[in-house]
């Protein structure tokens, strides 16, 4: 793409964010929701809670956002069990990682992109 079809395309969609960023502008919702926020944080500052602790205060019972899964240093997910069958041969290998003996001569003999389309 040339230099001015990028730069007239770019400033096409420049045009069309404008022009939804205005229409937003004058949404009455969008004015109600910013008006919330700045008396909200206000409120906040004024009593110094944080969000948190108003969450907290207004539902004990929500589920509490802590981290998606705790994962013990030092361990990490098994390997799951490939099978590979050569079609030449007939043989079959299972492994968990790449580094079988077997697998390496298949991927030096028929390239890496080739063996792994054997994979059952």
């Amino acid at each position: 793409m040339s230099k001015l079809a990028e730069y007239r395309q770019l400033e096409k969609h420049l045009a069309e964010q404008l022009q939804a960023l205005e229409a937003l502008k004058n949404d009455g919702a969008l004015k109600k929701e910013i008006e919330f926020e700045t008396k909200l944080r206000g409120l906040l500052d004024q009593y110094g809670f944080s969000l948190k602790q108003v969450i907290n205060l207004l539902d004990p019972q929500s589920p509490k956002r802590g981290p998606a899964s705790v994962a013990t240093p030092g361990t990490r997910k098994p390997r799951a069990l490939k099978t590979y069958k050569n079609p030449h041969t007939g043989e079959v290998v299972e492994t968990k990682g790449g580094n079988h003996k077997t697998l390496k001569e298949w991927k030096a003999e028929y390239s890496s992109d080739i063996v792994e389309t054997w994979l059952n």
